[in-house]
């Protein structure tokens, strides 16, 4: 099957849906009917700034569960490959890989309480999906919650135009948490967004994806009712009364049935008739679990009606400006955007064809290729009196592409700068996010090359000065910025600016822009092209003198314990398990890591190169029995070289793992341990970690250095 023409675009569309879908619901999540009535009227667009709204939802771009697992769960296609469908027991690894237990994902409500922390621990304690969501095993209730439904959106969009594919794979995934109803919601939303991509008419889509489930089945009876009465009413409120009455979570317990969710999703989509706006005020004035519907609904219309029906209304996508956080065991993939996701889910949906990925611009991180797309770019606040700034997501001005991000700048100060960055850590304003906790390692390290081309409007009436800048959390957490390559344009000209980032004492960097000045009263516009970065990192961490706690945060906490001292900055403990805690991006190919690590009590201690999560890695560990290991881990571990080595607690060995192609080697102080060549399924890329298993370690400095660098 030929994917779409416009596969891409009709992919951003839904990811920036269910992102809208989700922030818009996201603040009043869970508040009833009638207090979301009296309270906020009629959903029309964000309310998070509304000042009868919860302090702690003052916040539009959120860490939220619906988002993060979508995303992350899809990964199983390609860390499994995509020559065969995942099964559900791989699903259910890809969950122990990157859900951080505690911490990342999911609501930790219990067992037997939250259904998705119930799967987790069946999946911990060895029960594989699909027994792991069981009604079997969980019961019914437990079993038939809305989980399975808010995560499958991925699963759909890597199957344009094949619902019969994406109600398998939706199968799949739902049954590693979920059983019975929920699966049948689940699969039935999946084709219908599948089949979107070829097919515009609600009731077609509709009736596609009830033939994807028993014809028997509750679901099936729920939105024949559901059509039904939309057909008599005329009005949504009338509409919703019924759906209280008969599928209600008075007939339907738990803590979020997915009943009477499944309903109102389908509510809002036939009294909003194609609306993006009108669909999702329904959903969300309706009440029950408004993220969840929204997201999935807003997803589902972005498929069906591109781009334009969310332009169509007012700025949904202005506030967003395409941000998401994937907080998970990947900390490099925390800080996103919906173009880059987009061409995630793109990319695997070509590899499931057959079909090479897809990489803009030479694969530049920020590339701009999607009609309205800005990935997270946003003028700084608070500098009017240096010159107002207006990004533009504007066709041509591209050497290997079709769009660029137009900086249109008015009324530049002498001497002063207006400035355009994004992020590549955790912003300043979501250090203290609502929910879920945003764990994040930075994108951009000391040692990688900055890239960045800038064109000039040919309309410009005088040349205007461009520079490339980052911010870094410095003394006291406190943003400090570092300058980097600067250029005068005369108008029409392009200029490459490259720009080497020097280690700076391992503080983390928290974004990368641009900078613009002129002469008093200028304005015109400049167009960034791309914005991308390569090279290894080159750096040495350890507390940094004045120290807050942002270099800390840099670190993802896969531990149970993780504190810090002068002489010990990293002093890790793990009561049962393995554990790690992780630094870095799953870009990096090719280094060597270094640290000095003292085990004062442990099972095992040591080093992580290429780390892919909490059970994807390389190691080499002091093990019991005064042995040495370096071991590989997908899934379950292969020990690649033993030897006995003596080692003893409370002192201080300085371990090395150097990963080159295939090619591991390892040392302990300056004894080469071993040299191994590992073809067997080799990991290829990834972060670096401490690791701990069951007991206390320490670590002093740690280095991450290209291969060959002393």
């Amino acid at each position: 099957m030929p994917l779409p023409p416009d596969y891409v675009e009709r992919v951003y569309a839904g990811v920036l849906g269910k992102l809208i879908g989700v922030y818009l619901g996201r603040p009043f999540e869970g508040w009833p009917y009638e207090r979301i009535r009296s309270q906020l009227g009629e959903i029309w667009y964000y309310v998070h700034t509304r000042r009868d709204m919860p302090f702690n939802t003052h916040t539009l771009v959120v860490t939220d569960d619906d988002v993060t697992g979508m995303f992350t769960f899809l990964r199983a296609l390609s860390d499994y490959g995509c020559a065969e469908l995942p099964s559900a027991e791989q699903i259910g690894q890809t969950w122990l890989n990157y859900i951080i237990e505690g911490r990342t994902i999911l609501w930790w409500g219990g067992l037997g309480r939250s259904t998705e922390h119930t799967a987790y621990l069946r999946l911990k304690r060895g029960i594989s999906a699909p027994a792991s969501g069981s009604v079997a095993l969980n019961g019914r209730i437990i079993a038939e919650q809305i989980g399975a439904q808010i995560f499958i959106d991925g699963w759909a969009m890597v199957a344009p135009g094949d619902p019969a594919l994406a109600a398998e794979l939706a199968r799949r995934a739902a049954s590693v948490s979920h059983d019975g109803v929920a699966i049948h919601g689940a699969q039935l939303l999946a084709a219908m967004q599948a089949q979107a991509f070829v097919e515009h008419d609600t009731g077609r889509l509709l009736d596609c994806g009830l033939s994807h489930i028993p014809r028997d089945s509750l679901i099936a009876r729920l939105i024949a009712d559901v059509r039904e009465w939309h057909a008599r009413d005329g009005d949504w409120r009338t509409t919703r009364e019924r759906i209280d009455a008969r599928y209600g979570y008075d007939t339907y317990g738990g803590s979020c049935h997915i009943v009477p969710n499944h309903a109102l999703i389908v509510l809002g989509l036939l009294y909003g008739a194609g609306d993006f706006q009108r669909a999702l005020m329904i959903a969300n004035t309706a009440g029950w679990d408004t993220d969840c519907n929204s997201g999935n609904l807003g997803c589902l219309l972005g498929i069906q009606h591109g781009l334009a029906c969310i332009d169509a209304g007012p700025d949904w996508r202005g506030p967003v400006a395409d941000r998401l956080y994937l907080p998970t065991a990947d900390g490099g993939r925390a800080i996103s955007d919906a173009v880059r996701e987009s061409y995630q889910i793109v990319n695997l949906g070509r590899a499931l064809r057959g079909q090479p990925p897809l990489a803009p611009k030479g694969g530049a991180r920020f590339h701009f290729e999607l009609p309205g797309s800005v990935q997270g770019f946003q003028p700084e606040t608070g500098s009017a009196a240096h010159g107002t700034l207006a990004l533009e997501n504007v066709p041509g001005h591209s050497q290997a592409g079709t769009r660029s991000l137009a900086l249109h700048y008015r009324q530049l100060a002498t001497g002063c700068v207006a400035r355009a960055a994004t992020a590549t850590f955790i912003p300043e304003e979501a250090r203290s996010m609502p929910g879920y906790e945003l764990l994040a390692s930075p994108t951009l390290y000391p040692g990688q090359t900055v890239h960045a081309r800038l064109q000039a409007s040919a309309g410009n009436l005088a040349a205007v000065g461009a520079q490339l800048y980052a911010r870094a959390y410095g003394p006291g957490d406190a943003l400090v910025c570092w300058d980097g390559p600067a250029a005068e344009l005369a108008p029409g000209a392009a200029v490459q600016l490259d720009w080497p980032i020097t280690d700076q004492g391992a503080m983390p960097i928290a974004e990368i822009g641009v900078a613009l000045h002129g002469q008093a009263g200028a304005s015109g516009t400049l167009y960034l092209d791309y914005l991308d970065w390569d090279g290894t990192p080159n750096l040495a961490l350890g507390r940094p003198a004045g120290s807050g706690t942002m270099w800390r945060r840099a670190w993802v906490n896969g531990v149970d314990m993780f504190e810090s001292a002068e002489t010990e900055p990293y002093r890790v403990i793990q009561n049962e398990g393995t554990g790690l805690l992780i630094y870095g991006v799953r870009e990096w190919h090719d280094y060597l890591v270094r640290a000095e690590i003292t085990p004062h009590l442990a099972a095992a201690a040591g080093i992580g190169a290429r780390v892919q999560g909490m059970r994807r890695y390389y190691a080499l560990q002091l093990c019991g029995g005064g042995k040495v290991r370096l071991v590989k881990a997908i899934d379950s571990v292969d020990v690649l070289f033993e030897a006995d080595f003596g080692w003893r607690l409370g002192q201080a060995y300085t371990l090395q793992l150097e990963v080159a192609g295939s090619r591991l080697r390892a040392w302990i102080g300056e004894r080469l341990l071993c040299e191994v060549e590992d073809r067997d399924r080799p990991l290829v890329e990834g972060a670096i970690a401490l690791i701990c298993q069951e007991g206390h370690m320490a670590a002093d400095k740690v280095e991450i250095r290209p291969v060959g660098a002393s």
